[in-house]
């Protein structure tokens, strides 16, 4: 029985420190292996402190949110391009909050009014299977994706619920509005690009097994999951920034409002945007981080020059969640 008694008692006493610890809950775009790697890091230093977090596409992070607003249930929300934590911004869904770095870094990555601040950019690009296509054979801009040759080639991760996809869909609109004038070449563009599709994936999961297995030969990504992906887990990828220019998206992060235990999420957000943490950033999940004062000196990073489509980044922005309903409605469901 004294046994048995004992027992409880530990099994009692570390129920207790387990529930003792506060709980920040993190919704994040961010993937498995970076998420994991920086709740343990934290942890490790913040022991009193049980992070959780939900990875989960960028689009589908901001509807929780709002679909949330009268009881939220995360407390921070690290990552997603910065015209989504702009609507969550107007819609007083964010809490305001000033890092400790807020003086190193550029108007243009924060919010006026501390809402959201970039913690790093993320350059947008063409992934191609490498065992199947070589860097010469793998389409070299945006318009060789409209080739008859990509025809029934080409996989794309459904743009809804895309934060990465919808940036890319409407800087192409904003490429050919530029190019002609009219706002309907851009979904012109779009709907051949949409002849060419072989089929949308529902997550960045499918999305990477449909392109390693060469069900479809190229798509349009992110160029840290093509470093990511190919690097660390072996998918057989390649990339190609296209020469006549690519998009950009800023990655926000930022304090829910009406989150539990804000003060335990101010701790992680200033953790995962600590120099040293973005460094680790930089050389294990390639990230290029905001931060001016940051100096990212990985070989991976020369690779990633770019050069910025030409194009009204403002409009591309504010008019995304429009222009993505209307190619929804008017190519993807025709």
């Amino acid at each position: 029985m004294k046994g048995l008694h004992f027992v409880f008692l530990s099994i009692f006493a570390l129920s207790c420190a387990q529930s003792s610890k506060e709980t920040v809950i993190v919704y994040s775009p961010h993937g498995k292996e970076m998420l994991g790697y920086f709740e343990q890091a934290f942890e490790k230093e913040n022991p009193t402190i049980d992070v959780r977090w939900l990875d989960m596409g960028a689009q589908t992070a901001f509807d929780r949110l709002r679909t949330e607003k009268g009881n939220p249930q995360a407390s921070l929300w690290w990552g997603g391009p910065s015209d989504l934590f702009e609507q969550a911004e107007a819609l007083d869904l964010l809490e305001p909050y000033k890092p400790s770095w807020h003086d190193k870094v550029d108007a243009r990555y924060r919010s006026p009014n501390d809402f959201w601040y970039a913690s790093f950019l993320t350059p947008e690009c063409i992934m191609f299977n490498s065992e199947l296509l070589t860097q010469e054979t793998a389409p070299q801009d945006w318009d060789e994706l409209l080739s008859e040759q990509w025809r029934g080639k080409i996989v794309i991760r459904d743009p809804v619920q895309s934060g990465t996809m919808r940036t890319i869909f409407s800087s192409l609109i904003a490429k050919e509005l530029a190019r002609t004038g009219s706002l309907d070449s851009g979904f012109h563009y779009l709907a051949r690009l949409h002849r060419n599709t072989k089929s949308y994936a529902a997550d960045p999961s499918q999305l990477y097994l449909k392109l390693s297995r060469g069900e479809a030969l190229v798509t349009l990504w992110n160029l840290t999951d093509a470093l990511l992906q190919a690097r660390q887990n072996q998918f057989p990828f390649g990339f190609i920034i296209p020469k006549s220019g690519t998009v950009v998206a800023v990655e926000g992060i930022a304090l829910v409002k009406g989150g539990k235990n804000l003060e335990g999420a101010k701790k992680f957000y200033e953790f995962v945007t600590r120099k040293e943490s973005l460094n680790e950033q930089a050389e294990k999940f390639y990230r290029l981080p905001v931060r001016t004062d940051v100096d990212v000196q990985s070989d991976w990073a020369k690779e990633a020059s770019y050069t910025l489509l030409d194009i009204d980044h403002k409009l591309a922005s504010k008019m995304q969640s429009e222009w993505l309903a209307r190619w929804e409605e008017s190519i993807k469901n025709q």
